[in-house]
């Protein structure tokens, strides 16, 4: 299990926050990308890469390295952020986001930058990734303590490939697949409820012999304890779906499915002029990070 004293959930939420407003500038310069996916997972890619992952910055290809497969590319600027933060990069090519070139694509590529295991773009085919690496290491160490952790979006659920590699996770039994759902229910269309229904959800993972834990993504002693529990399943894949908010940490963001894939600048202006929407962002993240820090401790 993690325990997480106050001062660590300090820690990583300022962290977090940091992360986020690092979204927000790369998207601005590259006028283009995802504000709303990436802002809501910025809490869970900082628990995992300040807390939870089995990693080394200095040596990115360690064999003993947990895995981390981002399966809905298109939210990769908080990868980027969160792995850029943590040191295997330097925070100033953030800026560089899309440029041609530049390492940081619209999608991550495998072998453009440190810490990217796998290449993404077509949504529903993560979880095969995952799969197929958490049966690699299973077959090299069958008491393996090597994790994979699977990042997935709530409306690729929507892909039959996901589905096909759910069936045969649950199958193999495979104590070291931890997948991850970003369960923010939107989706570039709209609700992912009114677009193409997924509930009940925890039922149809259960049904295909997976651990299931529901959790609220943003709350870090919540999400570590569900990591800590799905480590102990030594019979069965895991699952956790972490509730979101879409553009979490800006309220002009906020579960408004508009900033599934429109960059800060070129959103719905029904609350903030386009040329403004960036520094507004900015402005109330950078608030926040005052707010954590004067916070007290419980």
């Amino acid at each position: 299990m993690y325990n997480l004293s106050d001062e660590e959930v300090r820690s990583l939420e300022l962290s977090a926050n940091a992360i986020r407003q690092s979204i927000i500038e790369m998207l601005m310069a590259a006028g283009s990308g995802h504000t709303a996916g990436p802002l809501g997972m910025a809490d869970i890619f900082t628990l995992l890469y300040f807390h939870i992952l089995k990693h080394n910055p200095k040596d990115p290809d360690w064999s003993l390295r947990d895995r981390l497969v981002l399966s809905n590319g298109h939210i990769c600027p908080v990868l980027y952020a969160t792995l850029a933060h943590r040191g295997y990069f330097p925070v100033e090519e953030l800026l560089t986001l899309r440029e041609f070139g530049s390492r940081l694509q619209g999608h991550p590529h495998r072998g453009s930058l440190p810490g990217i295991e796998t290449s993404s773009g077509p949504l529903g085919s993560g979880l095969s990734q995952a799969l197929g690496m958490a049966i690699g290491l299973r077959m090299d160490n069958e008491y393996t303590s090597q994790y994979v952790y699977c990042l997935m979006s709530d409306g690729e659920l929507q892909e039959g490939q996901t589905w096909e590699a759910i069936m045969m996770a649950g199958k193999e039994r495979l104590h070291n697949l931890v997948a991850i759902i970003d369960r923010n229910g939107i989706q570039i269309d709209g609700d992912t409820e009114d677009v193409m229904p997924l509930e009940p959800l925890r039922d149809k993972f259960e049904s295909f012999n997976f651990d299931v834990q529901e959790v609220d993504g943003h709350n870090m002693r919540m999400v570590a304890d569900a990591i800590g529990k799905a480590q102990a399943v030594y019979s069965q894949p895991s699952v956790i779906i972490a509730h979101t908010i879409p553009g979490k940490g800006v309220d002009i963001f906020e579960r408004d499915y508009r900033w599934h894939g429109n960059p800060p600048g070129k959103g719905p202006e029904n609350m903030v002029k386009k040329s403004d929407q960036g520094k507004e962002a900015l402005r109330q993240l950078r608030t926040l990070s005052g707010s954590i820090k004067n916070h007290d401790l419980d």
